[in-house]
């Protein structure tokens, strides 16, 4: 079924409108169940003007505690509560007045005194506005809470992307620490022209990788595009030792990924996979969509889950207390908790005849590119910024 056209707009998001669209609807109403009960009771036409004038008179008296509510809604709770009860009281002391006034212009009035009016029609006039003022501050709490939770939905939002910034900021140095120490090794070796080509592709690989966002996402077929710019700088080093597979499903080629989070896999295999053998290694990466999932895998043909990759692995493993210096697989596993939650699979595989597999299951998204008119795309967060106090419903703004 296709998305509607349009988003339907909340009810408080313009509170003023909101406001003055319960005022005409409640003592509207009030002043429809008070005709009602006049025709019921077969009142004269006299009747309906001290309903019309009781009616004016609370929805006049309402504004004016709108704006007294509005100001005293941010007190301390003694202050506006005290302060509330002697406003209500107050303004249920003029309605009761001008109602006892509009009663006693009728004939059928004429033997009661102007006092007993008043107090006949003081709980009437007190139970109405009370149930307005009850009314006028549960709505007000009920917005603020909302506005609060939105808030910190959006923080939170904002520090899980500071914190996938953080991680991808990690990347960088690691891999330029190993590529610049390479690129050391050929210029100690007088072996000026390898070492100016690795230095280009070097150039090449990193105004790509400047062209995304830290923490954003890209498509399966752009960071297969960084890996090949990255392979073409090792393979200045391994030569014929580095061989490598991608296997890449065009419907998980459209899928998107949080950048650069391949990267650390293939440096890893080369590492610990190609040049750990004399013979080197062959490196596969592959992708395809399951169900609802798009599942990566990155496997090389090195000796496997021995010395020094072992220790790496125990020390970033979820269950170890140890805290490993590296940053490859450990920030591999954070960018996926922080971008995914618990909906993500991380598992690494070490056949008994050697060789390593990382097993990736994330979620499967599309390019914005890729979606359909009727489907949602996703949208940037809004920035939060320090506010005041939310302004009440019905105040001026």
């Amino acid at each position: 079924m296709g998305a509607l056209p349009f988003s339907p707009t909340p009810f408080f998001a313009d509170k003023n409108r909101a406001f003055w669209r319960l005022q005409f609807i409640g003592w509207g109403g009030a002043m429809a169940l008070r005709s009602a009960t006049a025709i019921a009771n077969d009142r004269p036409l006299e009747f309906y003007i001290s309903v019309l004038i009781v009616t004016v008179t609370g929805f006049s008296l309402s504004l004016v505690l709108s704006v007294i509510y509005g100001y005293l809604i941010n007190r301390k709770p003694l202050v506006m509560w005290g302060a509330t009860a002697l406003v209500l009281g107050a303004a249920v002391g003029i309605s009761a007045v001008i109602n006892a006034w509009t009663l006693s212009l009728r004939p059928e009035a004429s033997g009661f005194t102007f006092t007993s009016l008043v107090l006949g029609v003081f709980y009437l006039d007190m139970t109405l506005l009370a149930a307005w003022t009850g009314l006028y501050y549960a709505i007000n709490y009920f917005l603020q809470v909302e506005e609060q939770n939105d808030r910190l939905e959006r923080l939170e939002a904002q520090a899980t992307s500071a914190q996938l910034a953080m991680l991808r900021y990690q990347l960088n140095p690691h891999f330029l620490f190993n590529t610049l120490n390479s690129i050391s090794t050929l210029v100690l070796l007088k072996q000026t022209e390898p070492a100016n080509a690795m230095l280009t592709r070097l150039s090449s690989f990193l105004r790509h990788t400047l062209v995304t966002q830290p923490g954003a996402k890209v498509t399966v077929a752009q960071e297969v595009e960084t890996l090949q710019l990255y392979l073409e700088i090792e393979r200045m080093r391994f030569e014929e030792r580095l061989r490598t597979e991608f296997r890449i499903d065009p419907a998980a080629a459209r899928a998107v990924i949080p950048s650069m989070l391949l990267q650390p896999l293939i440096e890893n295999a080369i590492k610990y996979g190609v040049s750990a053998q004399e013979e080197g290694a062959r490196i596969s990466l592959s992708a395809q969509i399951l169900g609802n999932n798009l599942r990566i895998v990155v496997s090389d043909t090195g000796p496997g889950l021995q010395g020094s990759r072992r220790s790496e692995i125990i020390d970033n493993s979820p269950a170890a207390g140890n805290v490993s210096t590296g940053v490859g697989l450990a920030n591999i596993r954070d960018r996926l908790a922080q971008a995914y939650g618990e909906d993500h699979r991380f598992d690494i595989e070490t056949p008994p005849d050697g060789g390593f597999t990382v097993i990736i299951e994330i979620p499967y998204e599309r390019a914005a590119a890729e979606l359909g008119d009727g489907e949602a795309k996703p949208t940037a967060l809004p920035t939060v910024r320090p506010t005041s106090q939310p302004q009440p419903i019905g105040t001026a703004s």
